[in-house]
This record gives structure tokens, sequence and C-alpha cells, in this order.
């Protein structure tokens, strides 16, 4: 039979074994730590930018470059390749606070985010590289602790385009991209992912569906060509006190149009704290087949855009949902810190894990 090492079925096994027996702890947010090390326009470009153009591109190429007013300060995953060392940093911080699961610095690595820069030619190899630099961190981790298996999330976002929402409030008709536009470009970041040694992939972060959609479509083609499948997170956004997505779909809406995808676990992120995702993270805990997760912001931004939820807050109301029954994973998603993830890791400790459907159950 064919060796697919990609699949590193050990480490699938592994995780499973992990999710039978407690709650596993996702990491905290990426852009919030990247923040903190004040980087400028040079650190983002690094040798390779320096001159304003891709250095490893042919000459004719460079006409399309930052050289041209196109600045790549605030392109996080460009660091990937220009500072590699700062990602590994913020992974080592997490995974030293008691994170279970690192999620790759990808979340903009697709080509319709990168094209904001003129870099979309970059979108196997920031994929590829997020994952290669977060699987080292995580061996570096187990090598300290050999009894606690680590794994890396494969994080694909949503990209700045809705494919179901008119970007023109005059031309409801209007889309700024398409399904088969996202489809491409994700399987395209999914190479990349899986061959930088990804455990999981995640579509996170999901305000329209049908992005979604194209990314679980997308994941599929490749799990067809290449002969086998790793596990896939899927985590959805509620994006304001109406209970629903931006895309329009209630919790139990938008479970109903992503089970298909074989989820190894559901859940939500993003966009509200810990208290008012509960009711939400509560409803796909009734529903689910699989797994839940929950990674919410550090609370509502205040008028600063900043986030004031403490460690203690945000891990006292998460200490409930696993007292609930609710969770299978969690963590943090923007304003959090590795200070969050340590106290979230200590409050859901010895909290056993939502249990899985009974037929669900029955059937494995």
């Amino acid at each position: 039979m064919k060796q697919l090492p990609w699949l590193q079925p050990e480490r699938v096994a592994a995780l499973e074994s992990a999710l039978a027996e407690r709650i596993l702890v996702i990491d905290g947010a990426m852009g919030t730590m990247i923040q903190r090390h004040r980087l400028e326009e040079a650190d983002y470009r690094g040798e390779r930018f320096a001159e304003g153009f891709d250095s490893r591109l042919p000459a004719q190429a460079h006409d399309h470059g930052p050289r041209c007013g196109h600045d790549l300060k605030g392109n996080n995953d460009l660091l990937l390749l220009s500072k590699p060392e700062v990602i590994a940093q913020v992974h080592a911080e997490y995974l030293d606070a008691g994170a279970d699961l690192v999620e790759t610095n990808t979340f903009n690595a697709t080509a319709i985010s990168q094209a904001d820069y003129h870099l979309q030619h970059l979108v196997y190899e920031l994929n590829k590289e997020g994952a290669r630099v977060a699987r080292a961190c995580c061996d570096a981790a187990e090598a300290r602790t050999p009894d606690k298996p680590r794994f890396v999330i494969g994080v694909l976002g949503p990209t700045s385009r809705t494919a179901s929402i008119s970007p023109d409030v005059n031309d409801p008709g209007f889309r700024n991209t398409s399904f088969d536009a996202l489809r491409e470009t994700y399987r395209e970041a999914i190479e990349g992912l899986v061959d930088g040694g990804a455990n999981l992939l995640m579509v996170e972060t999901i305000f329209d569906t049908l992005n979604a959609k194209a990314a679980l479509f997308a994941i599929e083609e490749v799990f067809e060509a290449r002969g086998g499948r790793l596990p896939v997170m899927i985590s959805g956004t509620i994006t304001d006190a109406s209970g629903r997505t931006l895309s329009g779909q209630t919790a139990e809406a938008f479970y109903a149009s992503i089970s298909h995808g074989r989820p190894l676990s559901v859940g939500l992120n993003c966009a509200l704290g810990a208290k008012d995702l509960r009711p939400h993270v509560e409803t796909l805990a009734r529903i689910a087949e699989g797994y839940v997760s929950a990674h919410p912001n550090a609370g509502l931004p205040n008028a600063f855009a900043e986030y004031d939820e403490t460690p203690e807050e945000m891990a006292a109301t998460l200490k409930e949902f696993a007292e609930s029954g609710l969770l299978n994973f969690v963590g943090g998603c923007c304003g959090t810190t590795p200070d969050h993830i340590r106290a979230i890791a200590e409050a859901v400790a010895g909290i056993t894990p939502r249990r899985l459907p009974r037929t669900l159950e029955e059937a494995a």
C-alpha cells in the first residue's frame, strides 16, 4: 500500500486519545502578540523584500511590487518569511502556557488577501512555512514533555470578501469574488499547509457560509487527489446580538450548512466575548454530532479597539462552559495572550469533556 506520510496516523490517534480524556486547549491571538513587537516596515520586508519587491522573482515581475506604493507593514502572514523568529516565539509562548494545539499564522495567506500587497504568488509558500514553523515549535515542546503531544492546526481564514453578500448597497447582485475563485486559492493554501506538516485543518472565523463551503470543497478536492484525509475543524462567527452570522444564519442553520464536511469539530470564535457566545455554543453542543470548540475574544473591544477582559475573568466564564458539558476544545481569539491561555488551561484542567452523542459513539 502506498505510504502517505503527510497523514501522520499516529498523530490522529494521539489526538483522538487526548480528546477522550480531557478538554484540549487551543492557543490565543497571534495579531495581539505581534503588535507587542512594534514591528516597522523594514521588519516586514526583511532582506527578501527590502528593495520593494520579491527579490526571488524575475526582474520583469517587479513592476507590481510594494515599490509602487504598496507597503508591507501589517501583512502579518509575511513575517513567516521575513521574521519567522517572531512567529516561532509567539507559538512557543502559547505552548509554554499550556496550549495543546497551535494555529498557523496563515489567517490571510490566500490570494484574495495577499492581493492587497501584490504578493498572491506567495500563497503556497506562506502556508507551507506557517505549518513548518508551528510544527518545529510543537516538536520542541514535546521534547521537553514527551507525555503531552502537541498538534498543529492549519488555519484557513475567511478572506476579506464575501461570496454571498454584495459590498455595494446600490447593487445587491454584485459580488467581488466567486465560489470558484475562493475554491482555487483555498486549494493552494491547503496544499501548503499539508506539505508543511499540519495535523488538522481549520476553516475559521466564518462570517459567510458560502466562503466556508468553498474552503470545504477545496479540502475535499485535495484529500481526494492525495488519497487520504486529515481531521477538519470548522469555526463560525456570530457577529452581533442577533445571534446570527454576517450572512444571516443562526447557529443551527450554520451547522446544517457545513455538517456535510464531516468535521472533527464545529464551534465559534471571534466577534464576541465568552459570555455573549455562550447560548450559541450551547446550541452547537446540543446538536453537533462531533466535538465542539470555542475560542472567543477577550470581551468586546473598548473605544480604543483594545480588549479589557482579564485572564481570570475569561477563564472563570469558560470554566462554567466546561462544567456545563459544552466543550471539547477551548482557547482564545482577539485580545487574548499567553496569560489568558494559561488561566483557561488551569481552569478547565480535570473537567470531563463534552461527551459525543450516543449514536456517534456507538458507530465508532
